[in-house]
């Protein structure tokens, strides 16, 4: 049965499930195992059975909808592109033989170059589990410091701005429903109506009760279509937007002078800094209009209820870091954090981006959100591991730097790579495929041959979503809980037992168990007292009451209720307070000029996730969006004598890619936009990196675009 349809602008979006649905408890009913989407960071939930997808109603994030990618998904259990078997150098070989291969490399590699060699890059799409088994192994079994992953490409940013202001980094400190309860949400570079549609019914139901919304960003997407006000910024100018925004907010009297003073610290030298932000001079940098400016500020400022929210294209520049924290700070100014129904929130991407760096994938962290720099977080976690807090390395290199690195002098000389495909999803991907060749040793743990398999020496055949249990974090910091609702292939092994298979062979199996409820329990003692403390969680808890709020510190007597609005007393600073951190605007890492006239800019559509790995290999998901295209103004493709249809070439100083022109007036006459599902977009991208989150600049860089000759033609 195909689900029912609604629409938002002129785009067909999944969001009703088809008739009502029964939970396993329903008498004379099943619809299968309980368990959630694996594609974004909502986790929808939903039901497996016999290759059928049923929504849930009871998880808040989705409350019975789905998106074409959570109704396809089961799809991928029999895709007959599906890896069955370990490959040595492509060719099919034992488990054995492969890990077997796999151990001795590495040992010999340590041997002659030291722990540091053996490098690891993980995924936010792994179960928390996963996540911690990772970081466990880099530290443990092999000793080494050089681990990150691609959460550095996702939320970074966002999380190093609100550790500075709030002193903890959770995407939306408050549970998404509470969005339908406010009176206006301002959303700076996000499109959830093609990322994440479920999220829209909530931003929908805020609107349904009188509530606005504004939207940041260079185009007219989808979401920018729904909003009362869409502020057209130019490319990498969201930072200024958002001083412009504070400036007006101070100087016409929506500052909450109360709040500011009972619940934060460096207002003073924040109205300083932001004097020199007159909104004529922010609309030259910008673009928008001074009145759309101030009427934004007024829709926040008049509301009883508001939210700032922010997404990737806020977030991911080289100064990205700086861009949020202005948000942070007009919401701070405002008053907004610490208020229920009002706010900052991150909107998550990568469907466990949350948990993937709360539990020690990231090159700095340990379990809990810990640092690993702390002596006592050291003592807590090699307490809990069985080692010498002395025998744990130190800081690492971050996820580009450690990408770059690799088969340079003083890099590693092996990668172990498990969830992700930096092939296609890296910045400056062309020089990233050649750091990956110059390795001694490539280990790839994944269920399809991606586009960085194919490059590997040895690859691993993983289980994948529905044929493993396991916890993951969605964007609201709610602890949710996978069941296996499908049995893997033969000969596939989860990357847990993969890592078991592997520690057994460096001599220390027993400390690697590959039961994921153990390794929970074992992640929740190592998050004890941490800021992410799952201690009090366990999987009975998530099952009984839909998921769990971190954080959830175990307690001896009653069972903590779990922290649905952490913010509402104190913030998690020492005095309690929010920190207001002047910054300043700066151009792009790189900005146009008459070589490279346009601004590139990338994202993603709805039918694809991420690198594509997994929605290329769904036939409806491939029939709906086949190929990268390139989205330009009518007046360029006059210009151009470019339309619709058309091949054309994007140019960059790292490269050039080619895609199927369309040409839509909803975009800047000084933009293109490609979406990054594809092998060749990222070959154009900066990896120029954000000084504090290291977060590459992937949403804007200076390009040109041509025609792409037709046989026989020149094109000048």
């Amino acid at each position: 049965m195909k689900p029912p349809v609604s629409t938002i602008g002129s785009m067909p979006i999944s969001l009703h499930a088809p008739g009502p649905v029964m939970s396993q408890a329903t008498a004379g009913t099943t619809v299968g195992s309980a368990t959630h989407c694996p594609y974004c960071a909502l986790q929808c939930g939903m039901y497996v059975a016999k290759g059928e997808i049923t929504p849930r109603e009871d998880i808040p994030a989705n409350a019975g909808g789905l998106c074409q990618k959570g109704w396809t998904a089961a799809e991928l259990l029999t895709s007959p592109e599906r890896l069955t078997t370990p490959l040595l150098h492509g060719s099919p070989v034992s488990w054995d033989e492969a890990l077997d291969y796999v151990a001795a490399r590495i040992e010999a590699i340590r041997a002659a170059h030291g722990p540091d060699a053996v490098a690891v890059f993980g995924g936010g799409g792994l179960t928390n589990e996963k996540a911690y088994q990772l970081g466990k192994f880099a530290r443990v079994a092999l000793r080494t410091s050089q681990i990150d992953y691609n959460g550095r490409f996702c939320m970074s940013s966002a999380a190093a701005a609100v550790n500075r202001a709030f002193g903890m980094d959770r995407g939306l400190p408050f549970p998404i429903t509470d969005i339908a309860r406010a009176d206006a949400v301002l959303f700076a570079g996000g499109n959830v109506a093609e990322t994440m549609p479920p999220f829209v019914r909530h931003l929908s139901a805020m609107r349904s009760g009188g509530g606005r919304l504004v939207v940041v960003d260079p185009r007219v997407t989808q979401t920018a279509k729904t909003a009362d006000l869409h502020l057209q910024v130019t490319p990498g100018t969201d930072l200024a937007l958002a001083l412009g925004l504070l400036h007006i907010a101070i100087a016409d009297g929506y500052a909450d002078l109360d709040y500011l003073a009972a619940r934060t610290t460096g207002f003073e030298e924040v109205r300083t800094s932001v004097s020199a932000w007159w909104p004529e001079r922010v609309e030259r940098v910008t673009g928008v209009p001074v009145a759309q400016m101030r009427e934004a500020v007024r829709i926040l400022g008049e509301a009883e209820r508001a939210m700032v929210l922010t997404g990737r294209g806020a977030e991911q520049h080289a100064k990205g870091t700086d861009t949020v924290t202005a948000f942070v700070n007009l919401a701070l100014t405002l008053g907004l954090p610490g208020r229920e129904g009002s706010g900052y929130g991150c909107v998550t991407g990568q469907g466990n981006g949350q948990g993937g760096r709360e539990h020690g994938q990231k090159a700095d962290q340990l379990p809990g959100y810990r640092k690993i720099d702390d002596p006592a977080a050291r003592a807590h976690v090699a307490a809990v591991w069985g080692i010498d807090p002395a025998d744990l390395p130190g800081p690492g290199r971050s996820a580009y730097e450690l990408l770059d690195a690799l088969g340079t002098p003083g890099g590693p000389r092996a990668l172990l790579l498990f969830g992700s495909n930096p092939v296609v999803s890296a910045p400056r991907a062309g020089h990233v495929a050649r750091r990956l060749d110059a390795l001694d040793l490539l280990v790839v743990s994944d269920f399809v041959l991606s586009e960085t398999a194919a490059m590997a020496d040895v690859v691993l055949p993983t289980t994948q979503w529905a044929e493993e249990a396991g916890t993951m974090t969605n964007l609201e910091g709610r602890v949710l809980l996978r069941r296996q609702a499908a049995a893997p292939p033969p000969d596939a092994r989860s990357d847990l037992e993969i890592l078991r298979g592997l520690a057994e062979r460096l001599g220390c199996g027993e400390k690697f168990p590959a039961d994921p409820r153990t390794v929970f329990d074992e992640l929740r003692r190592a998050s004890a007292g941490g800021v992410a403390d799952y201690s009090g969680i366990t999987y009975e808890r998530i099952a009984a009451e839909t998921g769990v709020f971190w954080p959830c510190p175990e307690t001896a007597d009653d069972p903590h209720p779990g922290t649905p609005r952490p913010f509402l007393d104190r913030f998690a600073t020492p005095d309690g307070r929010a920190r207001l951190v002047p910054v300043e605007h700066r151009p792009p890492a790189e900005d146009v000029d008459e070589e490279f006239p346009l601004y590139l800019t990338s994202g993603r559509v709805l039918a694809h996730y991420q690198s594509g790995a997994q929605t290329r290999r769904i036939r409806p998901l491939t029939k709906a969006s086949p190929e990268v295209f390139v989205e330009l103004h009518p007046d360029l493709a006059e210009r151009l004598g470019v339309a619709t249809g058309d091949r054309v070439r994007v140019r960059s100083r790292r490269g050039a890619a080619e895609g199927v022109a369309r040409v839509n007036a909803s975009i800047r006459p000084d933009t293109l936009f490609m979406p990054f599902h594809w092998e060749g977009v990222n070959l154009l991208t900066n990896p120029a990196l954000d000084p504090t989150s290291r977060m590459p600049e992937f949403k804007v860089c200076a390009a040109a675009i041509e025609r792409c000759a037709e046989d026989g033609e020149r094109v000048a």
